[in-house]
């Protein structure tokens, strides 16, 4: 009897196990220490926090290009060589031309669908039977023919135009600012410097311009990269340029 309380104390206490005779306790796992938080950098002095905002002000340069990661020791290092007066791995035509070519890829990704799809637009217009194609690339439909004579690539155009992607959205509108704008014709994108060139004064065309002949493959305001863009242009007067 006295041994059955003492086991019931035993167990109770969580002493039972080892007061067994043969039995081992079990082993206690050693207490885990809590994980040290790195600490925050500190900007202690000027020159701390300036090499800071450098870091943000490139960073944010490159993430509007569309640049999403870089590998930070890299670019640490180039810094630490331009600085320290150290052999670059790349010269300056050289990170010229590397900076271009990687932006260019990161911008053709980030259009691709947009540039499809124009792509694929043109290529269902050009089988209507109003519509011309230049060698360029460059679509064209005549909505009315002027009389009026023909500007040259070096003179100033007044038009009324309305400019639209592809889903009919509208972008731009001379008609609802309620006057024609009047411009260099050399100064323009290249879709519209031939496009015009087609026109006599007093003539409606309606253009389907490629992104090669727009803004490219790069955003330009509200109008994303690789767009095809459609333009009703009515031309009303050329000045010759003196």
């Amino acid at each position: 009897m006295k041994k059955t309380v003492l086991s019931m104390i035993l167990v109770a206490s969580g002493l039972y196990v080892a007061a067994q005779p043969g039995v081992t306790k079990p082993a206690t796992k050693p207490a885990t220490k809590p994980a040290v938080k790195p600490a925050l950098p500190v900007l202690r002095t000027m020159d701390d926090s300036a090499s800071y905002a450098v870091g943000v002000s490139v960073a944010n340069f490159y993430k509007e290009q569309g640049v999403k990661k870089l590998n930070t020791a890299l670019v640490s290092k180039a810094i630490n060589d331009v600085l320290g007066n150290k052999k670059a791995l790349l010269d300056d035509n050289a990170v010229n031309k590397c900076m271009n070519n990687y932006i260019n890829r990161l911008q053709q990704e980030k259009s691709k669908g947009t540039i499809l799809a124009g792509e694929a637009y043109l290529a269902n217009n050009k089988k209507r039977p109003e519509v011309k194609t230049t060698p360029s690339g460059l679509q064209y439909e005549v909505l009315r023919e002027g009389t009026g004579e023909r500007p040259n690539k070096d003179d100033s155009v007044t038009c009324h135009y309305r400019g639209t992607f592809i889903d009919g959205k509208g972008f731009d509108n001379s008609y609802d600012r309620g006057e024609p704008i009047t411009f260099p014709l050399n100064h323009v994108i290249a879709g519209w410097t031939e496009g015009l060139q087609l026109m006599t004064v007093g003539s409606k065309y309606k253009f389907y311009i490629p992104y090669t002949l727009g803004y490219g493959a790069y955003d330009n305001r509200d109008i994303p990269g690789g767009s095809m863009l459609i333009f009703e242009v009515e031309l009303l007067g050329v000045k010759r340029k003196q």
